[in-house]
């Protein structure tokens, strides 16, 4: 059994050697980056909900005349030692569902008083996600443009999620 275990590993750890976790990606962000093309990007400002700014961008492909949308989210931490830009895209499939869930755990979740430690969370396929935990008697709030990042947190407090929902609104007004 330990040989097994022992092989299993060395065979995880070869195929893992020297590879990266690439950022997941969104359908408009693999629309804005297809070889071959000639991409126009017109950024849209919608506003900020805490240290996070959000936009819509409209992908423009020059050569057939295809468009696409999408709702940015951008992010600047700074560390003791650094500075670097986090940044989300949702695609427009995306932003119905992430407006419903707002409003669910608004409604659903903040009125409940859970007796053990609760995540509730939407994902986009980019890898950002929205969501609420239960820790220290309450409901605290967050976003996180990227999925492998945890740098790219921005904590919310629950009354932020209200001002979240109205950007989502009227980005969704843009797409």
């Amino acid at each position: 059994m330990k040989s097994k275990i022992v092989i299993l590993f060395l065979l995880v750890a070869s195929i893992t050697h020297g590879q990266t976790i690439e950022k997941l990606k969104s359908n408009a962000e693999i629309f804005s980056t297809k070889s071959g093309t000639l991409i126009k990007k017109e950024f849209v400002d919608i506003g900020k909900v805490k240290d996070a700014k959000v936009s819509v961008i409209h992908y423009t492909d020059m050569i057939d005349d295809k468009k696409v949308s999408s709702v940015n989210f951008k992010y600047e931490h700074t560390s003791k030692y650094s500075k670097s830009t986090k940044s989300a895209s949702l695609d427009a499939d995306e932003i119905e569902g992430l407006i419903k869930s707002i409003k669910l755990i608004q409604e659903k979740i903040f009125s409940t008083t859970p007796d053990k430690y609760t995540e509730v969370s939407f994902f986009s396929r980019s890898g950002f996600s929205a969501g609420c935990y239960w820790s220290s008697d309450k409901w605290k709030t967050y976003i996180r443009l990227e999925k492998f990042d945890s740098d790219s947190y921005v904590f919310l407090q629950k009354e932020d999620f209200k001002n979240l929902l109205e950007l989502l609104e009227k980005a969704k007004t843009k797409l």
